[in-house]
């Protein structure tokens, strides 16, 4: 049985990876997105790597200052 701590884990790792992409798209290193949405650059490398889930609204201003709909942030396919 797969537990709710190991799927916690993978959607964070799944959400960084996305979120890496899309940073990475718009030539944004860590600091400068970290600045658009008023965090430190280590939460941004912390939710790129999947060590901290991001809430709600920090992934809309993420989605916003990367120009992406919020739902691009869940397509585990990039």
């Amino acid at each position: 049985m797969i537990s709710d701590k190991s799927i916690k884990r993978e959607l964070s790792k799944k959400i960084g990876v996305a979120i890496k992409h899309y940073r990475s798209n718009k030539n944004l290193s860590q600091e400068k997105l970290a600045f658009a949405i008023g965090v430190d650059r280590t939460y941004i490398s912390a939710l790129e790597l999947g060590n901290k889930i991001a809430s709600v609204y920090c992934l809309y201003k993420l989605s916003k200052a990367l120009d992406v709909n919020l739902k691009d942030l869940f397509n585990f396919t990039v």
